[in-house]
């Protein structure tokens, strides 16, 4: 993840470590989060605290497996969300709502469709000629360079593609048109040899998506 870790270079290290950790393994406790960072409880509740109070966390309340009281796990706010990198957003969103003034949402679509051309050119250029598991860690590879923090896991027979951050959230909350082309370019790009279904969906409160690559 040389992306993430460039970016967090010159910031608060442990702030950082806390954020970048929720943002790409989800809602945690403090307790698992003191494990999973090596750090005292106390030191956990600490750093909690401040991440609470400069608002870059919220608690959210999960129903206990079995009987108990309700677990709090922390999640990040939007305050969070914004200390990861986005490509530009309220430029971008300004644009986006010039072109669908100007050339309505016929010209939008348009827009998307130029981008998902180029897309298209540079994804098959560095996945073809290669098996699924090897198109798929080329595929991560691109979207990690160009901001995505996309990851390859495989989940029993299947594979997941994860990618823990949006560069281009802001644009794809005003148009959701670029999420549904992006899927599509997924399908296209890994073939016919297997089904692409997107499990979460960061716009849908996720924190991050997930797409599931189902060999036929």
């Amino acid at each position: 993840m040389n992306y993430a870790s460039n970016y967090f270079e010159n910031k608060d290290a442990t702030h950082e470590r806390i954020l970048l950790f929720i943002k790409t393994k989800g809602p945690i406790s403090t307790a698992d989060l003191a494990r999973a960072l090596e750090m005292t409880p106390e030191a956990a509740r600490q750093q909690v605290q401040k991440l609470l109070v400069a608002g870059l966390i919220a608690g959210r309340q999960e129903a206990a497996s079995g009987v108990g009281r309700p677990r709090q796990r922390w999640v990040l706010t939007e305050a969070g969300y914004a200390r990861f990198p986005d490509t530009h957003a309220q430029l971008t969103v300004q644009l986006l709502d010039t072109v669908r003034h100007l050339f309505g949402e016929e010209g939008l679509e348009r827009l998307i469709s130029q981008r998902e051309e180029e897309s298209r050119a540079v994804y098959l250029q560095a996945c073809s000629n290669q098996g699924l598991p090897e198109r798929l860690h080329s595929l991560a590879e691109i979207r990690t360079a160009e901001g995505y923090m996309a990851r390859v896991e495989r989940d029993g027979k299947d594979w997941l593609l994860i990618e823990d951050h949006c560069p281009i959230c802001a644009a794809a909350r005003t148009c959701q048109g670029f999420c549904r082309s992006e899927l599509r370019l997924f399908q296209e790009i890994i073939g016919d040899e297997a089904n692409v279904t997107r499990e979460q969906h960061l716009l849908a409160d996720a924190g991050r998506c997930v797409y599931r690559i189902v060999a036929k």
